[in-house]
């Protein structure tokens, strides 16, 4: 299973983030959750799920503005669950609580731990991937906002008022295209990694 453990950054001179993180993670993803999102030590939020799609998909949305560290703990989870995911244990959520500390110093602020060699290997694709979104433009996260939200790159021209082939360069100025390719890969091998983990475990 794979569990996710964000700590928000600078929580004491920064507003809280943390109640508003857990409703809407809880909302757009609680279908593909084993458990409720829980917020944990005030500005502490966590998740468990064995959909690694739903993992990458939260990791994005978390680190866009830089406003979390964000670790991945893949393992086993003691069974049966319980009903809050405060009371869950395990190995991956000890190797959540290591990765997010991980995390805390790193840049981009993000962790992955497994008892797996192939650990590092997922990590430092997660982070180039990270780090391209770090460089996108305003202009290039209002196209991606679209894209993502299934609109046309017709109508994105139209509705921004420009020109298609100005959409088209936006689109490769801020690397969607390979951004939406990589994120099935990104997928797969966190699933291999959770899947490796527990045969191992």
């Amino acid at each position: 299973m794979i569990v996710v453990t964000a700590d928000q950054v600078a929580s004491r001179t920064h507003a809280d983030l943390a109640g508003a993180a857990r409703d809407r993670i809880q909302r757009e993803h609680g279908d593909e959750l084993l458990l409720p999102v829980a917020r944990n030590a005030g500005d502490e939020i966590q998740l468990i799920t064995s959909d690694a799609r739903t993992v990458v998909d939260v990791v994005f949305e978390l680190t866009r503005d830089g406003a979390w560290s964000v670790g991945i703990g893949c393992g086993e989870v003691r069974t049966p669950l319980p009903a809050d995911i405060r009371e869950a244990s395990g190995e991956a959520f000890f190797a959540a609580r290591d990765a997010v500390e991980r995390a805390k110093k790193s840049s981009p602020r993000l962790a992955i731990e497994a008892a797996h060699e192939d650990a590092a290997h997922v990590e430092a694709l997660f982070k180039l991937a990270l780090l391209l979104r770090e460089r996108r433009s305003d202009q290039g996260w209002e196209v991606y906002d679209r894209i993502v939200a299934g609109a046309l790159q017709s109508d994105i021209a139209d509705e921004l008022g420009v020109s298609a082939p100005a959409i088209s360069s936006r689109m490769k100025s801020a690397n969607i295209r390979a951004e939406l390719d990589a994120v099935p890969a990104l997928a797969r091998l966190l699933e291999n990694l959770d899947t490796s983990t527990g045969a191992r475990a």
